[in-house]
């Protein structure tokens, strides 16, 4: 059934008129988002098969273009608008972390993190430069692929650092099994970190590990001195 030919307070945008956008499902957001569906496929119907491509939402966001194109009726225009979404979903996160006056937990971050970066099928190891007020300056992506103490140099992360001006510094990386247990070369490359750290006087105040939806912070376990 196409949409026009739903009740009017049944179709996605007049329903986003009347109650707002908060009232509509994932698959009414999508169809939004689409605008229109194929000779075939209602808005609504095509927004089912943009969802049914990964099994969450955060999987969804981290969906490239030509992933998005395999789906039959999303061609390159409306693959860029989609991921132009999912990327600026991203950014409004990061604007709120850049808005806390100062990160004291590593909630204050998560969900920046999780859309960023757990959903990513290959590891990343960022870094988040803060002011002695614990507040964020900025953050680098200091590498991607496969994590050990050799790929990822402390003397990279602190030059960085000082360029930046910054206080103190957050590690962050992501487990894309699911599995946010740091790894023995995980806690290596934590150490590494923090005594080069202690040398520049620019402490490592925590390293946290993200996979989907879960996170081990290295400072509440106890995994840091």
């Amino acid at each position: 059934m196409k949409v026009k030919e739903l009740k009017e307070e049944e179709r996605p945008r007049e329903k986003a008129i009347q109650y707002g956008v908060n009232a509509l499902s994932n698959r009414e957001l999508i169809a939004l988002l689409l605008r229109s569906g194929t000779q075939s496929l209602s808005a609504l119907e095509l927004a089912d098969k943009v969802l049914a491509l990964k099994a969450t939402l955060g999987e969804l966001g981290n969906a490239s273009i030509q992933e998005l194109m395999c789906i039959k009726g999303i061609k390159q225009a409306k693959a860029i608008e989609l991921n132009a979404a999912f990327e600026l979903c991203r950014r409004i996160a990061f604007d709120k972390v850049m808005h806390k006056e100062q990160i004291e937990e590593p909630q204050d971050i998560l969900e920046w993190l999780n859309q960023e970066i757990g959903y990513a099928k290959q590891e990343h190891f960022l870094v988040l430069f803060l002011d002695q007020r614990n507040h964020v300056l900025c953050y680098r992506t200091m590498f991607m692929g496969t994590l050990t103490s050799a790929s990822v140099h402390p003397r990279e992360i602190f030059k960085e650092a000082m360029q930046q001006g910054c206080a103190k510094i957050i590690c962050v990386h992501n487990h894309p099994s699911g599995d946010a247990t740091p790894s023995d070369a995980d806690i290596t490359l934590t150490k590494a970190i923090q005594e080069a750290g202690k040398m520049v006087a620019i402490p490592l105040i925590d390293h946290i590990i993200v996979a989907r939806n879960t996170y081990i912070s290295f400072r509440q376990k106890r995994l840091m001195d």
